[in-house]
């Protein structure tokens, strides 16, 4: 008879900690509930985990499994071997993740009074099928104790050092390597191609004509990189907390947490010194600037947590979002706002929110789904959330058309009938996206689209020109 392979779950079976999974899921779903955690931690880690896991609920399907490991014991399945799932993890969470894979033949997991980790795992491992009478695959340092008492040792994601001091307590009989943390991995994590849509906070220097103000750039520099702190802040927070709902998505899924390539401690540790970074250089812009990025700050936080489950609050929030950027350059530069440039901001932007989630929308519906995960949107929502977002779009080119009939162009530009052609520009661009968008050819965020798509870099270009010519007064 073979001898029986026991698998660890957290961070070897799968590329991520079911505790930490269950914290993140009670802070989203019952935020009030994680001020229990100290409780229930000080009754012992065992009642912290039973009691996380009876709060959330989860979909073992949706999981990063670790697909290498997980082929390599189908096989070892179907050589006739016993395989046996034993955690640390809550009981009902190892329960529900066998029963997903139909593979092991045995579950041992914490049960609400002993914690199953190191030595009380190798304790129970030796009590149910003796010492050296099993094989382990585990991926951390508190698995030597369990090799310890092992006959062989399967070392997953823990590099050469673990593989080599696992080698010292029992004969190693596989080596699962970890893919490495690169730039790239982290770059993604922070979101930095996010870091475009801050350049929002020029948008009242160039409005104002006072291009010309050294100091005005200088804070507006620190604002976009304390603003870039603060918001990629918020994207892990955000890719955190919507776990499950980026591993639907076949383009999320890829996203460093949820595909499992960066743990989500890390992301925990990472957060807060980016807020913190972000409000010490906010200190040196000013304080109307620092009440803006904290405005941005809570109102990106009550996005995560809740209002982006609500239909059309979850748009609407995200104008605000974009327009905050411009409101907080004003504050930066020392500028007043006009009428016109929030109007035209709010619809031009609650817009591209829409283009946003039609975008989601077509991506549900092609994967056969009837309602978007973690949205309040059903797929069948998604004409008219484009007939909203085209509405608001013709709605902002409006408004720049009134605006070119004010009094306050004629004071800022000397020859404002050029500037008239921005007009059908801004018509053709918010078509264009639109016409993208309805043909799922659309980006997850639409200003990311738009600076690597060809013809909106173009339109773009024209409208700055245009806008030039007025303000010189050279005729075209």
């Amino acid at each position: 008879m073979s001898t029986p392979l026991v698998v660890d779950l957290d961070g070897t079976l799968i590329l991520t900690d079911m505790l930490h999974e269950s914290a993140l899921r009670a802070l989203r779903d019952d935020p009030l509930s994680t001020l229990r955690i100290p409780v229930w931690l000080s009754a012992g880690k065992a009642v912290l985990k039973r009691e996380l896991a009876q709060r959330t609920q989860f979909d073992p399907s949706t999981l990063p499994y670790n697909i290498d490991l997980l082929t390599w014991l189908h096989a070892q399945k179907e050589a006739g071997r016993r395989l046996v799932l034993c955690t640390a993890s809550d009981h009902d969470i190892a329960e529900a993740i066998a029963g997903h894979l139909s593979l092991f033949d045995e579950v041992m997991a914490s049960d609400g009074r002993r914690n199953l980790a190191g030595g009380r795992k190798a304790e129970a491992l030796v009590e149910r099928f003796s010492e050296r009478g099993f094989d382990y695959a585990g991926n951390s340092q508190v698995d030597l104790e369990v090799w310890a008492v092992a006959r062989r040792a399967v070392v997953v994601n823990g590099g050469d050092r673990l593989a080599d001091r696992a080698s010292k307590c029992c004969e190693v009989e596989a080596v699962f390597d970890s893919p490495r943390l690169g730039l790239r991995d982290w770059l993604r994590m922070f979101r930095v191609h996010q870091w475009l849509k801050n350049l929002l906070l020029f948008v009242p220097l160039f409005a104002a004509h006072q291009v010309d103000q050294p100091q005005a750039w200088l804070s507006l520099i620190i604002a976009v990189l304390s603003f870039s702190l603060c918001a990629s802040s918020v994207y892990i927070g955000n890719d955190l907390l919507d776990l499950e709902s980026d591993r639907l998505h076949p383009r999320k899924r890829k996203r460093p947490f949820a595909s499992g390539r960066v743990p989500a401690w890390v992301g925990v540790a990472v957060a807060p010194l980016l807020l913190l970074a972000s409000f010490l250089l906010g200190t040196l812009v000013g304080i109307k600037f620092l009440a803006c990025l904290a405005a941005y700050f809570a109102l990106t936080c009550l996005y995560s947590l809740w209002l982006k489950r609500i239909v059309l609050i979850d748009c609407l929030t995200l104008a605000m979002l974009y327009t905050l950027r411009i409101i907080a350059g004003a504050a930066a530069a020392g500028l007043g706002l006009s009428f016109w440039l929030l109007a035209f901001s709010v619809f031009l932007f609650l817009s591209l929110a829409f283009v946003k989630r039609y975008a989601e929308l077509e991506v549900q519906t092609s994967s056969g789904n009837k309602k978007a995960h973690g949205r309040g949107y059903f797929t069948s929502d998604a004409p008219l959330v484009m007939n909203l977002g085209v509405t608001s779009g013709y709605a902002s080119v409006l408004v720049l058309a009134l605006y070119l009939n004010s009094d306050a162009v004629l004071k800022l530009y000397r020859t404002p009938e050029v500037i008239w052609g921005a007009v059908p520009i801004m018509l053709f661009w918010v078509s264009w996206m639109w016409m993208r968008a309805h043909r799922g050819e659309m980006h997850d965020d639409p200003l990311v689209f738009a600076v690597k798509d060809k013809a909106s870099l173009l339109a773009g270009a024209i409208f700055s020109v245009l806008l030039l010519l007025g303000a010189t007064g050279i005729r075209w």
